[in-house]
């Protein structure tokens, strides 16, 4: 898809990047990993079918990090912010697709849709890039019921972090925590499922109150 950017924001965005992608790198080697419900993910591969990997946008920096190298397309904004965060997806060895329900959402919720048919995982931040904040937006689950691949909901918590003052509560891991990432179960989806931001969003939060209960049983013994 052609950049959304124009010349010099684009520039901009390449070099805010280029900084970013090895300070995350830096930061999450130092982080220990806790990992739970990874054989979710694998089963998805190894049944011939590719995961929607569905997580809350405030914590996209340790998705951007535990997902690296795995050939996952992203969605992300078309807006300056989302762009310099797409350069960063890249820089860490997946791709990207601008779009979001306010611009060029429809364009690029058909390219995902071609990914997925050409074998590739896509990823979304369920309630970005403008909220409200842990409230699902119908994406991801018409991507599954037009495609058959099943919805990934997980769950990304910190022992210890800095949070971000914007609408999504952006969590930043502090150095040498630990991070728990909790994946759910798979879900499926058909067409005219009036259920479907329910059931994802009931994940998202089982997910999440399991991932913050390992971590703070991680502060209690530290």
């Amino acid at each position: 898809m052609p950049d959304p950017l124009s010349r010099s924001p684009r520039l901009q965005t390449r070099l805010i990047a280029a900084g970013v992608a090895p300070a995350i790198h830096a930061l999450c080697r130092s982080v220990t990993w806790k990992i739970e419900g990874a054989e979710h993910y694998d089963a998805i591969i190894r049944s011939g079918r590719q995961p929607i990997i569905a997580f809350w946008h405030g914590r996209i920096l340790p998705a951007t990090w535990f997902f690296r190298n795995r050939g996952i397309v992203a969605l992300t904004s078309a807006n300056f912010d989302g762009q310099w965060i797409a350069r960063v997806i890249e820089r860490l060895g997946n791709r990207t697709v601008a779009g979001s329900s306010s611009r060029g959402g429809v364009r690029a919720l058909l390219q995902l849709k071609r990914e997925l048919a050409a074998g590739h995982p896509v990823a979304f931040a369920l309630d970005g890039p403008r909220g409200p904040a842990r409230v699902a937006q119908p994406g991801a689950q018409w991507l599954a019921a037009a495609t058959g691949n099943p919805i990934l909901p997980f769950h990304a918590e910190a022992s210890a972090f800095w949070e971000v003052s914007s609408w999504d509560r952006t969590q930043v891991p502090k150095p040498f925590s630990k991070v728990v990432i909790s994946i759910s179960p798979p879900l499926e989806f058909i067409a005219g499922d009036d259920e479907a931001s329910t059931r994802t969003s009931g994940l998202l939060i089982d997910a999440r109150a399991r991932a913050e209960a390992n971590a703070l049983d991680t502060i209690r013994t530290l």
